[in-house]
C-alpha cells in the first residue's frame, strides 16, 4: 500500500492568501481606474486623418474621465509596427490602440507576425467608417459604373488602377472589385496615396478607390470622376452617389473604418468603463458633427465593433487568398 503524501498546509495557505490578495489587487485596480494617464497608440504618422480623429474622440475621453489620453504615434509597417508595440503592454486598461483596415488585412498578408489580433485584443467601440469611392480620370471616357464594366470586360488587364502599396485597402479593395465584378484591371502599386492621386490626376493611371476626403475637392472641380461608393447603402454625405452594389456589383461592401481596442485580458470593469466613455465621446454634439463631415458616426458599441471585425476578417481573408497576395 502506497504512503498517503504529507500536504503542506503552510504552503497552501500561503498560495491561497497569495491567490485572494491578487484577485483584492486586480478589484481595486479596477475600480480605481484611471489613476494616471491612458497612452492611445496609433499606428499611423501624426497629422493625417487617423490621427486627428484619435485625438479628437481621445481628448473628449480625457475630459470625461480626468486623466489625459496621450497620443504615441507608431507608423509603419502597414501598421504591424504600432499594433505589435500595443500587443506587448500589460492589460490593464492604461495602453488602447486605435485600430483601422489593415488590423486585420496585415494578419493573411504577412503570416509570421508576432501578434494575433484575434487573440491580443478586443473591441472597445466604433469611431467611424468610411466608404471608398472608384475615380477615373475623365481621359477615360466613362461617367457611369456601367460605362466602366463595359469598358474593363472589354479590355481585360488593361485599365489601371492606383494604390498607395500592396497589401493597402485600395489594393484590397480594387482585388474584391475584380473578383466580384467578374473584370481583370491592371494593379499599379505606389509608395503612398499622395503618389498615387498625382499620377491619375495626371492621367498615368485610370482609376483608384479613395476615400471622398482625398477626391471630395477634385471630384467638384471636375478633375476626377467618382463612379460609385463601396458601402452596400448610400450615406447622407454621398446620397447623390449610387453604391457599387446598386451600379451593378451585386452585395459589394468595403469600408475603411476606425475603432479603439484593448488588450485581452484588461479587467472586464475597465474595458466596460472604455467603451461607455468612447461611446459617451461619440454622442457628444461637437464630436458626432466633426466626424460626420467625412464618414457615418456608429453607435460606437462593443458588438457592433465585434461584427464588424468577423465580416472583415472572412472578406478579407478570402479576398488575400484568391488574389494570391504576398508581403511585398
Amino acid at each position: 500500500m502506497r504512503p498517503v503524501p504529507s500536504v503542506n498546509f503552510k504552503c497552501l495557505v500561503q498560495a491561497f492568501t497569495a491567490g485572494l490578495l491578487a484577485l483584492f489587487v486586480t478589484g481595486l485596480s479596477a475600480q480605481t481606474w484611471p489613476s494616471k494617464p491612458v497612452r492611445v497608440i496609433v499606428p499611423f504618422p501624426p497629422g493625417g486623418a487617423s490621427d486627428a480623429l484619435a485625438r479628437t474622440v481621445a481628448q473628449k475621453m480625457s475630459e470625461q474621465l480626468g486623466q489625459p489620453f496621450l497620443i504615441d504615434n507608431k507608423p509603419g509597417a502597414a501598421s504591424t509596427i504600432g499594433i505589435a508595440e500595443a500587443a506587448k503592454t500589460p492589460a490593464d486598461g492604461y495602453t488602447i490602440l486605435l485600430a483601422a483596415a489593415p488590423y486585420v488585412i496585415t494578419q493573411y498578408v504577412y503570416p509570421k507576425l508576432s501578434y494575433d489580433v484575434r487573440k491580443d485584443f478586443v473591441p472597445l467601440g466604433l469611431l467611424q467608417t468610411t466608404p471608398t469611392l472608384l475615380v477615373v480620370n475623365p481621359a477615360l471616357g466613362v461617367n457611369t459604373m456601367a460605362d466602366f464594366l463595359k469598358l474593363s470586360k472589354s479590355k481585360p488587364g488593361q485599365i489601371s488602377y492606383a494604390t498607395p502599396g500592396g497589401g493597402s485597402l485600395p489594393h484590397l479593395i480594387g482585388e474584391l472589385f475584380k473578383q466580384q465584378a467578374g473584370i481583370d484591371l491592371m494593379h499599379v502599386p505606389y509608395k503612398g496615396g499622395g503618389p498615387a492621386l498625382a499620377d491619375l490626376l495626371a492621367g498615368h493611371v485610370n482609376s483608384s478607390f479613395l476615400s471622398p476626403i482625398e477626391v471630395n475637392a477634385h471630384t467638384k472641380s471636375g478633375k476626377l470622376i467618382a463612379l460609385g461608393a463601396s458601402s452596400l447603402k448610400r450615406t447622407p454625405a454621398l446620397a447623390a452617389l449610387p453604391t457599387f452594389a446598386e451600379a451593378g456589383v451585386t452585395d459589394f461592401e468595403a469600408l475603411a473604418w476606425f475603432g479603439f481596442v484593448g488588450r485581452q485580458g484588461t479587467p472586464p470593469e475597465v474595458l466596460a468603463k472604455l467603451s461607455e466613455h468612447l461611446q459617451r465621446a461619440l454622442k457628444s454634439p461637437e464630436i458626432h458633427d466633426k466626424i460626420a463631415q467625412s464618414g457615418d458616426v456608429p453607435a460606437g458599441t462593443v458588438q457592433e465593433f465585434a461584427e464588424l471585425l468577423s465580416r472583415e476578417h472572412g472578406r478579407w481573408e478570402r479576398t488575400v487568398k484568391v488574389a494570391n497576395i504576398k508581403p511585398e
